[in-house]
């Protein structure tokens, strides 16, 4: 079985540097667009993150091709 850490690869560290970004562009955004652009933009982004670190910690070859898809869409 395949066991990879998604914490060596680049693309996580990325996602990761992709995040911070987001949040702080959207600190400065409208008060009126905090529940609804910023908050999209924030878990869009966050959601990358986590189905690379969730994907990778699964145990079949499909399960991690399924999450690995998630996070590129």
């Amino acid at each position: 079985m395949l066991k990879l850490n998604h914490k060596k690869l680049d693309v996580w560290k990325v996602s990761v540097e992709l995040v911070k970004d987001i949040y702080k562009l959207t600190s400065d955004f409208p008060k009126d667009e905090q529940y609804g652009l910023v908050s999209q933009l924030r878990r869009a982004s966050v959601s990358v993150v986590s189905n690379l670190a969730e994907g990778l910690s699964r145990s079949t070859e499909l399960d991690i091709r399924r999450f690995l898809q998630i996070a590129r869409s």
